[in-house]
């Protein structure tokens, strides 16, 4: 099976260089990886980084441009990829040398073709809840109906985090894949699925939302012996308030669309919700006096007032 990696970036060009050099370790090489650069075309950092060191990698390697948003450069790596597996790899991970290898030996045993997608393991990401405060709240409250991790609660909205997951050597099941660290079959796409453009700029929960979709058709996996690390490059970060106006309005966007039409049970749950978050951030913010804390407050209650004004919320710029 050949690959072809798809990574957003945006004015990151020293994380570029290091991931297609961590890229060459690979024991299985990818056949080609495509740079989807969202910055302005008067920005040439990333560019003149790829085109120094394209000629020394052992695959082809090609820098595009498109409109900045990560759901929106995805798709237009996805549009060019050529390879029988289409892998989405951000650029501040690094893969361990087998993680192609290991994902590609099971997809190749899927005789049947059932396996959608398959996502690797975080090493650096796995927390405990005993560790997190409020997920021994989420349980003491009954918050959710299920508390796997990788799993949708679908009577809530609620995507329950992949980081709860402790090492595991094997492959197990999960609704949803983030695409940090992701290998799709090709086919996915073939069929018509995309990255929904309601996701714009910085992306929260797209990931979540095409792997439902997905799901709806295809078996989906993680991989535990697909390890990698995510160093969060500090460069790029959106600012907290848009992350706490995310929070809400891409979450009941995804809740309605997958789950939908809603009844009112799964709204007073997902409200409930909410309305915790809500009031831990408040909370918090009281209580450390962070800036980063009121802004997310600020951005939960507008984000509150968008879906209350309307069933059909439309993400600002």
């Amino acid at each position: 099976m050949q690959i072809s990696v798809v990574t957003p970036t945006f004015q990151r060009a020293r994380e570029i260089t290091e991931l297609l050099q961590n890229l060459c370790q690979q024991t299985l090489l990818p056949s080609e990886v495509i740079i989807v650069d969202g910055a302005p075309h008067t920005e040439m950092a990333t560019e003149l980084a790829v085109s120094q060191i394209a000629q020394s990698l052992p695959f082809l390697c090609q820098h595009i441009r498109s409109e900045k948003g990560t759901a929106v450069q995805r798709n237009a790596g996805i549009n060019i990829a050529s390879g029988d597996l289409i892998s989405l790899i951000d650029d501040d991970v690094r893969l361990e040398p087998e993680f192609l290898e290991r994902i590609a030996d099971v997809f190749t045993g899927d005789a049947r073709g059932e396996v959608g997608g398959i996502v690797g393991y975080r090493t650096n990401r796995h927390f405990k809840p005993s560790e997190v405060k409020r997920w021994r709240w989420y349980k003491r409250l009954s918050l959710f109906t299920v508390y796997k991790p990788g799993r949708y609660d679908f009577h809530t909205g609620y995507p329950i985090n992949a980081n709860l997951q402790p090492p595991f050597n094997g492959t197990r099941e999960v609704d949803f894949m983030t695409t940090a660290c992701a290998v799709w079959r090709r086919r996915v796409f073939d069929s018509g699925l995309r990255f929904d453009l309601f996701f714009q700029d910085y992306g929260v929960l797209e990931d979540a939302h095409f792997s439902l979709r997905a799901g709806r058709q295809w078996k989906l996996l993680q991989c535990g012996d697909a390890r990698c690390v995510e160093l969060h490059s500090p460069s790029g970060r959106v600012d907290s308030k848009n992350i706490g106006y995310k929070c809400v309005v891409n979450y009941y966007y995804v809740f309605k669309d997958i789950v939908g039409p809603l009844s009112w049970r799964q709204k007073c749950r997902f409200w409930r919700f909410q309305a915790f978050e809500l009031a831990r951030v408040a909370v918090s913010a009281i209580r450390r006096w962070h800036k980063s804390d009121w802004m997310e407050l600020q951005g939960r209650l507008q984000g509150f007032a968008a879906v209350a004004r309307s069933a059909d919320v439309v993400l600002r710029d």
